[in-house]
C-alpha cells in the first residue's frame, strides 16, 4: 500500500514539474507608457518577471526598466538574444535596458539560466 502512495505521489509532483515548465501559461501584455519621444515600462523580477510580455510601438526608443527582488542567482541576469543583450540585475535597484524598435516582431528574454522567460512584441 506505501509503495502505491508513493508512486502517486512521485507520479503527481512528475506532472507538476513538467506542467510548471513545459506548459502554457496565461500572461497578461503591458503597452509602454509613451511620454516625450520615448516609451517606458518597468518589470519586476521576483519568481519571473511581471509583466512577462511587453509591447512597443515600433520606432519609438523604448526602455525597459528591470527592478530584482528576487535574491536567486538565476534571475540576477537578463538575456536578450535577438538583441545582443545580456545584463547583470542588481538586487532591489533599477536596470534601465535599451530597446531597439526599429524591427517589428516578437523577441523572448530569459534569465540567465534560461528557466524564466519573458517577451517583447514590437507593433
Amino acid at each position: 500500500m506505501i509503495k502505491l502512495i508513493v508512486l502517486i505521489v512521485a507520479a503527481a509532483l512528475i506532472g507538476f514539474i513538467a506542467w510548471w515548465f513545459f506548459g502554457k501559461h496565461t500572461t497578461q501584455a503591458v503597452d509602454a507608457a509613451l511620454t516625450d519621444d520615448t516609451q517606458d515600462v518597468a518589470v519586476e523580477v521576483s519568481g519571473g518577471y511581471s509583466p512577462s510580455t511587453v509591447v512597443l510601438k515600433r520606432g519609438v526608443p523604448a526602455h525597459i526598466t528591470f527592478n530584482r527582488k528576487d535574491p536567486s542567482n538565476c534571475l540576477e541576469q537578463v538575456v536578450f538574444p535577438d538583441f545582443g543583450i545580456n545584463q547583470f540585475l542588481p538586487k532591489d535597484q533599477d536596470k534601465v535596458i535599451d530597446i531597439d524598435t526599429s524591427k517589428a516582431g516578437e523577441f523572448d528574454y530569459a534569465c540567465g539560466m534560461n528557466m524564466f522567460h519573458g517577451k517583447v512584441i514590437i507593433k
